[in-house]
């Protein structure tokens, strides 16, 4: 059995037909229904069944179907790892990141790869937690920095620090001088992460709003923490954002109290492939948490 029988069934088994099938591989359809009969000689099994109407995978087929694609996944796996390792320090590396993370600190970070690794072109991406782990899982990115929590058993993870939170607001549309004064908030309009974007976060902000007695009214809502910032400031709502990011933010319009009342905290970690055993990453890893104990 070689790996164009595999790919000829694959492309057979997505088409359920062997003339779109032919053209797709770019060969004619005689020799592609003699490799799918040499196929099914040799496992000793009909993967398909054929008529003039139609073309149905068996329950055999369909389970074979299952297993090479899941075996080619595998081999697209092993030849990512395969390139990196021969790459060694003069590759890529790629870092993903979530927008409430106070940018200032990654920069820092590129700033020392650059310096100990200096062949390597660093690359970073804006993306939200779920397809982090993703890209994690399927060797897309060497590292990734999140809020938790992660369920994943390829993935290891480093809490980097807790972050508490903060409400924000418009000075100069909303009076609010300390946390005492948070129900009064009950019939602002709110500006919060999109739900489908980020579950987990979104979820945690109703916590909060519970917690002080009121249903958030949810007008806007954005993916972005910068773009919730600049709603906020153009006077579209209020929010409630990580103080990791309101401790950062120096516009003389934009207002902020911290919770300190609520004993909530979101984990933001740092999560590497747990097959990755490169000297990048683990220099990666204890840059950010040596950052972390000198907050």
């Amino acid at each position: 059995m070689e790996l164009r029988h595999l790919k000829y069934f694959l492309a057979v088994a997505e088409e359920l037909n062997f003339t779109k099938a032919s053209e797709k591989l770019f060969i004619s359809q005689p020799p592609l229904s003699r490799q799918i009969i040499e196929l099914e000689e040799e496992l000793q099994a009909k993967l398909f069944i054929r008529n003039n109407k139609k073309v149905e995978l068996t329950e055999a087929g369909k389970y074979f179907e299952e297993e090479v694609k899941a075996l080619f996944q595998n081999l697209e796996h092993i030849s990512l790892k395969t390139k990196k390792i021969a790459e060694n320090v003069s590759g890529e590396f790629s870092i993903a990141y979530i927008s409430s993370i106070y940018s200032a600190v990654i920069s820092d970070l590129i700033k020392h790869l650059k310096i100990q690794f200096p062949y390597v072109n660093f690359k970073l991406f804006e993306v939200s937690t779920t397809k982090q782990i993703d890209a994690l899982e399927q060797g897309k990115i060497e590292m990734g920095i999140i809020r938790s929590p992660i369920k994943s058993p390829k993935i290891k993870s480093h809490l980097w620090f807790q972050d508490g939170f903060s409400i924000v607001f418009n000075k100069n549309n909303i009076q609010l001088k300390s946390e005492k004064e948070i129900l009064n908030l009950k019939e602002e309009t709110f500006v919060f992460f999109n739900k489908d974007y980020a579950p987990h976060y979104h979820e945690v902000l109703l916590e909060l709003c519970a917690f002080y007695g009121f249903t958030p009214k949810i007008i806007h809502e954005a993916n972005n923490i910068n773009s919730i910032v600049q709603l906020v400031k153009n006077g579209l709502g209020i929010s409630i954002v990580p103080s990791n990011i309101a401790k950062n933010n120096q516009d003389p319009e934009i207002g902020l109290i911290e919770l300190k009342k609520v004993n909530l905290r979101t984990d933001v970690s740092i999560i590497t492939s747990k097959e990755d055993e490169s000297e990048i990453t683990k220099a990666a890893v204890e840059f950010l948490l040596h950052k972390s104990s000198s907050r």
